[in-house]
Formats: structure tokens, C-alpha cells, sequence
């Protein structure tokens, strides 16, 4: 079954940030340009925020920022283990004509500690040479359409063996350390002076105080 990405998105985002504003989660993912890549609509993203709210995967806070009511979100403990669950599930399930659950989900694996990481695309590297396997055998095979849509499977299949060599390498660099992720971990990498999340931390920190955190 396919991964629910936008929900994955919503919720991944709330998590980075939280307690974080509707209005910050919104601009966070345009700036991944989930529009045009994850097939996200910038302006369901408030609707998602909601329906996400009544399902009892985010908790939102009424607050008076100064002279403006700010809607405040964060994950209850459902919507972690929710995101848990479609994180190691989008990592896991292959899907050799979509990708987008699984880009989605390696953008947010910070999420998952090393060990979780390295289990999902170690299933995900045995699926997909199963995959491989399937599409080598019919790629010729008359029964499988006229030469030139069996030609389109030749597309498909170097779209596979190409993401398993980037999965080799990715699992090696993984489990060598070299490939840092975790948040214990120095990625030697610090946003740009104008990336707005240095404003949104500054707001967290606001927000829980407001809460009584």
C-alpha cells in the first residue's frame, strides 16, 4: 500500500519544528518545493494541518502572539508513532514507477535512530533485487507487450539497478559512520544566515515558554 505522503510531510515538518505555526510549516515545505516533486498543493497544507489535528495526530494551541492569535502545532504521541510507522514503511516498500514516498522519507531520516535506518534499506535493497529479478525475466518476453513498450521496461529497469548501486553505496556509508544524520552527530553543515529556520528556533523557544514549558 502506497505511503500517505503528504501526511508523512505534514507530520515530519511539525516535528522538526515544534511547537511551530501553520504559517512556518507552510513556507518549511514550499521551500522543500513539495509542489513539484511530491505533488503537494501549497494550499491544502492548512487543510492537512486540520484533518491531521482531528484525527488526534496533532495537537493545536490557541496563542496571542503579541497582537495576532497564532495557531500552534505539535505531535502528540499517535502522530509519532505515526510518523514513525510511514517513515520506516517508505523506506522499506519498493515501487519501481514512484519514488516519491521513499525521497520523501530519506529527507526526513533524522527521525529514525542508525540501526532503524539501516534495517529499512537493508529490506528495501532485498525488494528491490526481487524486483530486478522479475523485470530482467520479462523484459523479453513477447507475452509481455510489442517490442516497443518491452523497450520501456528497459527504461524502468536501469532506473532500478541504477537506485540499487545508490543503496550499496548509501548502506556503506551508513553503517560506516561516514554519512552523518543523527541530531547527537556533527554533519559539519549550518543553514545559510537568512534560512528561516534560525527565526522558527527562536520561535519555538518563545512558543514553549508561552505554554509553560
Amino acid at each position: 500500500m502506497a505511503v500517505p505522503t503528504t501526511r508523512m510531510l505534514l507530520l515530519g515538518a511539525v516535528s522538526l519544528f515544534e511547537p511551530v505555526n501553520g504559517y512556518q510549516i507552510r513556507r518549511e515545505l514550499i521551500s522543500w518545493r513539495v509542489d513539484e516533486w511530491a505533488h503537494v498543493n501549497p494550499g491544502s497544507i492548512y487543510a492537512g494541518l486540520a484533518t491531521l489535528t482531528r484525527h488526534g495526530l496533532l495537537q493545536r494551541h490557541d496563542l496571542v502572539d503579541g497582537r495576532r492569535d497564532v495557531a500552534i502545532y505539535e505531535l502528540t504521541e499517535a502522530g509519532r508513532a505515526e510518523l514513525d510507522r510511514l517513515l520506516v514503511q517508505a523506506l522499506e516498500e519498493v515501487d519501481l514507477h514512484d519514488r516519491v514516498g521513499f525521497q520523501a522519507a530519506f529527507g526526513m531520516v533524522p527521525h529514525l535512530d542508525r540501526s532503524r535506518v539501516v534495517a529499512a534499506l537493508e529490506r528495501r535493497r532485498t525488494s528491490l533485487a526481487e524486483q530486478i529479478g522479475l523485470f530482467v525475466t520479462g523484459k523479453d518476453d513477447p507475452a509481455n507487450g510489442p517490442p516497443h513498450a518491452r523497450r520501456g521496461w528497459s527504461l524502468w529497469l536501469d532506473l532500478a539497478r541504477a537506485e540499487s548501486v545508490w543503496l550499496d553505496e548509501t548502506l556503506r556509508q551508513i553503517t560506516s559512520g561516514e554519512l552523518k544524520f543523527t541530531a547527537d552527530e556533527d554533519w559539519d553543515w549550518v543553514p545559510p544566515d537568512d534560512d528561516p529556520g534560525w527565526q522558527m528556533n527562536l520561535d519555538r523557544e518563545k512558543y514553549r515558554a508561552m505554554l509553560g514549558r
